[in-house]
């Protein structure tokens, strides 16, 4: 299977299905809209929900119309709109507008719904060099019937999914399939994630505009120094959990965010 997506010719940049990635829940798609066009979707029997990533649209979601913003995903929080099986989403871009947008299999017990950024609950998790901002976009409380949206910002020289954790049904983990879709400051910036376990140990380089699928094992990220990174994940699998198992060799770092580290100069008097 290949973990790394890079972005094709828009408006459709990046496609991630069940057949191409060997799965059996996720959709997963970016687009690109140039100003005047337009984009539909919707499944018949899957859940979905669209995450503006910069740009100004108008967004049909069943029988309303929403017209929405977003400076960049460095700037401010989305609105996040959500739509049951067989309710289409439909985006007219009113100047150059990407997104992403995501589905999974769903019954239709809910209502189609627009989330407003001050209902995102956001949250800064782990310490020192592993600090970085969970923005909880489309997870509990917030509701959903299989599909669960973070968006995630790990500054320059941080790490980020550390401890690293799984979630393959190994282990006893829940299930849930994974996409990583990452926007990086500057353009020219770049990420490094590590997709491990008993039958898979993948290093991949990843920069702007490109997603990394996680179908199995641990998945931790480290920004280069001088790098902003910021990746959005859609998640769906066997049950809408947050539900990790974590690396035992590494779990101990939950309780010391320092790492034990090395304090320099190491020997003698400093230059």
């Amino acid at each position: 299977m290949e973990l790394l997506y890079k972005p094709g010719s828009a408006p459709v940049k990046i496609a991630v299905t069940p057949d191409t990635a060997g799965w059996r829940f996720l959709r997963f798609y970016a687009v690109e809209l140039a100003p005047g066009e337009g984009y539909r979707y919707q499944k018949a029997e899957e859940e979905a929900a669209l995450v503006p990533i910069q740009g100004e649209a108008r967004i049909r979601l069943g029988d309303e119309v929403y017209e929405t913003r977003r400076k960049s995903v460095f700037e401010e929080l989305p609105e996040v709109f959500y739509a049951p099986p067989g309710v289409a989403l439909e985006v007219e871009a009113k100047g150059p507008f990407a997104f992403a947008v995501g589905s999974a299999p769903a019954e239709g017990r809910l209502p189609p719904r627009r989330i407003r950024p001050e209902e995102i609950a956001v949250e800064i998790r782990g310490g020192e060099n592993v600090t970085r901002q969970i923005s909880h976009i489309l997870a509990p409380p917030l509701p959903a019937e299989r599909l669960l949206l973070f968006e995630v910002y790990t500054p320059s020289g941080n790490w980020s999914s550390w401890p690293p954790h799984r979630h393959d049904g190994r282990l006893g983990s829940p299930y849930l399939e994974e996409v990583y879709y990452y926007r990086i400051a500057p353009k020219n910036g770049w990420a490094i994630q590590r997709v491990y376990a008993e039958d898979l140990d993948e290093l991949v380089q990843v920069a702007d505009g490109e997603a990394v699928l996680v179908p199995r094992g641990y998945h931790p990220v480290v920004a280069a120094p001088g790098s902003n990174v910021y990746y959005l994940n859609y998640l769906a699998g066997e049950e809408r959990t947050t539900r990790v198992v974590d690396d035992p060799e590494w779990a101990w770092m939950r309780e010391d965010w320092s790492g034990r580290r090395l304090n320099l100069p190491l020997g003698g008097r400093g230059a």
